[in-house]
This record gives C-alpha cells, sequence and structure tokens, in this order.
C-alpha cells in the first residue's frame, strides 16, 4: 500500500515544479559545514504561506541524515493513539520509502506503539514536513509516528523505547517533532503564553513543558510530540536548545486579532 498526499494543493503546492519553486523560496542554502547536528527539529505544520519561512529555515540549519523519525498530533483523533504508519508515501517530490529496520525495532520495543496506517491517511501534521526534509536530504526514509493526547507518564515510556533504539541503531536518526503554538490568540496574548512554553523547551524541560501547557491552556497542538522528543533527546545526552525563530499567522495575513504562532527550534 502507498499512502498519498492528503493535503497537497491545500496546506502546500501539489504540482511539483511549483513545490520546488517554493522549497526554493523557503530553504536557505546553507553550506554542509556550518549545518549543526541535531537530536531533534521542532518544526511548524501550517500552510506554508504561513509557516513555511520558519520551517525551512530551521531545517535549513541541520544535518539532515537519511533516516528522519517524524512525530506529530492527531488532528482527526483516528486510529491508534501512538500510530506508526507502514506504507511508502507518494509525494509530489517523489516517493518516500519507510525506513522498515527503524519501524520494526521501534515495533519491537514499545508495547505502546502500533503499527496503524489508519491515523495517517488524512493528517496533515506530518506531510507538510516532508517536502523541507526531502529538499536537503535526497535519499530520505522516514518513521512517521502519530501521537494523540497521552500521560506524561506514557511520554516518559515511549521516550524511554524510542531512545534505546536509536541509541543501538546502526545509523543517525533525525527527529521532527511538529506543532503549531498558540491557536487564535491575538497576537500578544500568544506570544506572551508561547513563550511560557519555549523557554521551557530551551530548558530542557519536557516535564515543565507539558505542565506550563496544560495548565496555562495553551494551544500548542504537538505539546506531546513536543515532550516526547525533548525527553529521547535527553536521553541521547541533549545539552543545548536553541530558538531559531518565532512568528505568527498574521506576519503573513496581517491580522493579529486572531493569530497562530509557529516556532522552529533546535536540540542538539
Amino acid at each position: 500500500m502507498i499512502r498519498t498526499p492528503a493535503v497537497a494543493d491545500r496546506f502546500y503546492p501539489g504540482d511539483p515544479e511549483h513545490l520546488r519553486s517554493a522549497m526554493e523560496i523557503f530553504v536557505p542554502v546553507v553550506a554542509p559545514e556550518d549545518k549543526e547536528r541535531a537530536m531533534v527539529v521542532v518544526m511548524p505544520h501550517a500552510g506554508y504561506v504561513y509557516s513555511g519561512a520558519t520551517a525551512g529555515v530551521t531545517i535549513s540549519r541541520v544535518r539532515v541524515p537519511e533516516t528522519v523519525l517524524i512525530m506529530g498530533p492527531n488532528h482527526r483523533g483516528r486510529g491508534a493513539a501512538l500510530a506508526l504508519g507502514a506504507e511508502d508515501w507518494r509525494m509530489p517530490l517523489g516517493m518516500v520509502p519507510i525506513d522498515r529496520d527503524l519501524a520494526a525495532a521501534i515495533l519491537k520495543q514499545s508495547a505502546d506503539i502500533t503499527e496503524d496506517s489508519e491515523a495517517h491517511h488524512y493528517e496533515h501534521s506530518l506531510e507538510v514536513q516532508v517536502p523541507f526534509l526531502q529538499q536537503v536530504q535526497p535519499h530520505l526514509r522516514i518513521v512517521p509516528l502519530m501521537v494523540s493526547h497521552v500521560p506524561f507518564a506514557l511520554c516518559q515510556k515511549v521516550a524511554r523505547d524510542l531512545a534505546a533504539v536509536i541509541r543501538t541503531y546502526q545509523q543517525p536518526v533525525l527527529i521532527v517533532a511538529s506543532t503549531d503554538m498558540s491557536h487564535y490568540e491575538t497576537r500578544n496574548q500568544a506570544a506572551q503564553k508561547d513563550k511560557l512554553a519555549i523557554d521551557r523547551i530551551l530548558a530542557l524541560d519536557p516535564e515543565g513543558l507539558y505542565a506550563t501547557v496544560h495548565g496555562n491552556r495553551i494551544s500548542m497542538c504537538g505539546v506531546i510530540p513536543t515532550t516526547i522528543a525533548l525527553l529521547v533527546a535527553l536521553q541521547l545526552g541533549a545539552k543545548n536548545a536553541e530558538l531559531v525563530r518565532y512568528t505568527d499567522s498574521g506576519e503573513a495575513s496581517g491580522d493579529i486579532s486572531q493569530v497562530v504562532g509557529y516556532a522552529g527550534l533546535i536540540i542538539s
């Protein structure tokens, strides 16, 4: 079975030439020696007109290996709570295979992650990341993991399992955590709330991030995948987090009365 695009021509150009042109605009060219070795990249997943510049400048800064584990929130509530996709992806810029060895190792290690393509069929949070990854890594393989809302204790358990697999895997693995920040707040309200969450990421504090988002009612849709990714990074020895860019939808639309926030971060 092949997964076909669910949101092409809505969130991003479905025509390959138009999409290549968009990637050339959004993803700056950075010399290989200037790129960072990262464990986790946090990237937004809105329509490219709104969040493409933030996603592009963030991914341009890191060395993207051939294998990327992409984790994002399950907006539609379909399928398992922790659903690993098993289908190769046909994207406008070409086929993207599943890294089946890594996927199999994750499923063997974790009793909580389920092979379930149903959760992926209509979801955008992972799909919109793939062209950015293809732009910087022509030999891309992915492991797509949809994440629903789960307790912090389960985040910890899943992170231990993922870290154990990545630690012993034969090839480097980058984790992309897909999230937008505050939704439909004024620019000032969004910026204030989002800073609370971003500060916890910069402090490498996954439990604080989880508690801060819930305690302050911050509508950060990908808080769970970001929490898990941060926990994995700490298990693997992460020492640094950097905010590459923060903006909101008002930058493109001109409407600052109801914005969605977007952040790009690198954890290494």
